[in-house]
């Protein structure tokens, strides 16, 4: 029978063979030592080897040499250390299996009102039931930065093949438009990431086919889609630089609407921008702009808003007469940079430039937040708009600037019965944030009251945190236990170490009336560093006269009616302390 081995080895024959010919491993038992392995103090692994059946193996001539004193290279491990097992791998957590039920929201019911209008509403840009769809979300802004197009692997195509999928995306946003009743939609100016990039913009031929066919479903259905250039779009800027670049803006979006087919209807909205410091001379230049640089399909699709900074309805209103621009009018912008005209006639004059081109009138509503004060607070829309206008025109096409996009139409379809809505697809209107400035206000009021209870007799720790409310209890319970000590024994507590014996003189010195002064002579204040070093090394000198004295002479105060007890030397205080304590001394 073959040796207990730690090793598992193959079985053995029985019958006794040639031996192999060959060199020997080793020539001595000294060598074969050297190979065994050495004991390690390193965790060892569980390795399992395998032996392969060695011809002429002479399992006597084997055990011949053991008793020799000769040690085989594979000799069994140690018995006295054991190798360590691996330690055991952590289990993981179960994965929580996903609901697959689909989620039931709560939609509370709305205040029915009346009203005439039978124009569109619309939304901007991005469907949030679309976006959170999975795996695949549907949106038509997908985008990357200059450094993914440098990088080899993405360059240039990448960054065509995102504006690709965009419009694909936008085909699906239209039909799913037409299932809910939604018939006006403002496409994304971030269609083709970088397409009016000075040094990496590029035409929209490549995506012809996809372009015609988002456009021929909009026309199928009867639907409206415009865009908004962003902000740095400004044609009146004293720069040349800028208004190179607005101009490639302005074309890359007429390409848009050129490839999909789209009709006079699907226009550009711009505003004027900054009055960089003369607005009449800003004015002017737009004016320049527009005669000289822009092409007859931009001008033919070019309108301008008014905005809530610097130009208000008065202010576009004459330029947009005089060049014949149509003026989509902003509520809320009028709501916070008012025009002088009533808003009545202002709409009726706004109205006759529309007809006059041949365009459909449009209009922008959004609502503030709840609780804005500032001028910067009450630019910010909110979720949703709580009504429409009472002077909107019955037949007007309305953009609902809202946050909550598609939801805030669903909202005013219900209030105003316009359109039925498919209720699997309205969500929760989400509580409103409160702004900056009201969350430090209620958190000072809350400080103030929490500091009002204290003073009145309330909890003073309704501000504090857990740990704060431990320590001051810990402190009072020390405080309770030292004075209960005084009033049992007559000995008050010795300090801890001389530093705190120096604090405790230093709070009963009553010369604290003079100015300390430092060694150039310059005074120094009362609490100051130097100070409490110098206090700190006074009384560690007077503590160490006078602890050989301290022995002999001591006076106890003693409580009336408590029996009076033998102090203990200090030495042994001090001795009695170094053995219940565990932690290294201060000094």
């Amino acid at each position: 029978m073959a040796p207990k081995r730690k090793r598992t080895a193959a079985a053995r024959p029985t019958t006794p063979e040639p031996l192999v010919a060959g060199p020997a491993i080793v020539s001595s038992p000294e060598e074969a030592r050297a190979l065994i392995r050495r004991v390690s103090s390193r965790k060892k692994r569980k390795v399992i080897y395998t032996e392969e059946d060695v011809v002429g193996f002479d399992e006597e001539a084997d055990d011949l040499k053991a008793d020799t004193g000769f040690e085989s290279p594979l000799t069994e491990l140690d018995e006295d250390v054991p190798a360590e097992d691996d330690p055991p791998k952590k289990k993981r957590a179960a994965r929580r299996k996903k609901n697959a039920e689909p989620i039931v929201y709560d939609i509370p019911p709305v205040e029915t009102k009346v009203t005439t209008f039978k124009g569109r509403l619309g939304y901007a840009c991005l469907n949030t039931v679309l976006r959170a769809m999975k795996p695949e979300p549907v949106f038509c802004s997908r985008t990357l930065r200059i450094d993914t197009i440098l990088k080899p692997e993405f360059g240039m195509d990448y960054c065509k093949e995102l504006g690709r999928r965009n419009v694909e995306d936008l085909v699906r946003l239209i039909q799913w438009n037409e299932e809910n009743n939604i018939r006006f939609l403002r496409v994304s100016s971030e269609m083709f990431p970088f397409a009016s990039h000075e040094k990496y913009g590029y035409t929209l031929e490549y995506a012809e086919k996809e372009l015609k066919a988002a456009g021929d479903l909009a026309k199928r259905y009867g639907h409206r889609l415009t865009t908004h250039p962003g902000q740095f779009t400004q044609l009146g800027s004293p720069r040349d630089v800028v208004v190179d670049s607005a101009i490639r803006d302005l074309d890359y979006h007429c390409q848009m609407f050129r490839y999909m087919g789209l009709n006079q209807d699907s226009v550009m909205i711009i505003h004027m921008g900054g009055v960089f410091n003369d607005k009449q001379a800003t004015i002017e230049r737009f004016k320049q702009v527009y005669r000289t640089r822009l092409t007859d399909e931009m001008r033919a699709r070019l309108v301008l808003e008014n905005d809530e900074i610097c130009y208000n309805a008065d202010d576009l209103l004459p330029v947009c007469e005089e060049l014949g621009i149509p003026l989509v009018f902003d509520y809320h912008h009028n709501w916070i940079y008012p025009s002088e005209i009533p808003i009545p006639e202002l709409i009726e004059r706004i109205n006759k430039i529309w007809h006059r081109k041949g365009i459909k009138p449009k209009q922008h509503l959004s609502s503030p937040c709840p609780g804005a004060e500032t001028v910067m607070e009450k630019r910010k829309h909110a979720d949703r708009c709580p009504e429409l206008p009472s002077e909107l025109p019955d037949d007007m096409d309305l953009m609902i600037e809202a946050k909550d996009k598609e939801q805030a139409v669903f909202q005013l379809y219900r209030v105003y019965n316009l359109h039925p809505v498919i209720y699997e697809n309205l969500r929760p209107e989400k509580p409103a944030k409160p702004f900056p400035r009201m969350v430090k206000a209620q958190a000072a009021e809350d400080a103030a009251a929490a500091g009002a209870e204290g003073t009145n007799g309330g909890s003073a720790d309704a501000g504090t945190t857990p740990r704060t409310r431990r320590a001051r209890s810990k402190a009072k319970l020390e405080k309770l236990s030292e004075t209960s000590e005084v009033l049992e024994t007559g000995v008050a507590k010795e300090p801890k170490d001389l530093e705190d014996r120096a604090d405790v003189q230093a709070m009963n010195d009553n010369d604290n009336d003079a100015t300390p002064m430092s060694p150039n002579g310059t005074s120094q204040p009362k609490n100051s560093p130097r100070e409490r070093s110098n206090r700190r090394s006074k009384v560690k000198v007077e503590v160490e006269a006078s602890e050989s004295a301290y022995d002999e002479e001591t006076t106890i105060t003693v409580a009336p009616g408590a029996a009076a007890v033998e102090p203990m030397p200090i030495s042994k205080r001090k001795t009695l302390g170094e053995k219940k304590s565990t932690k290294a001394p201060s000094e």
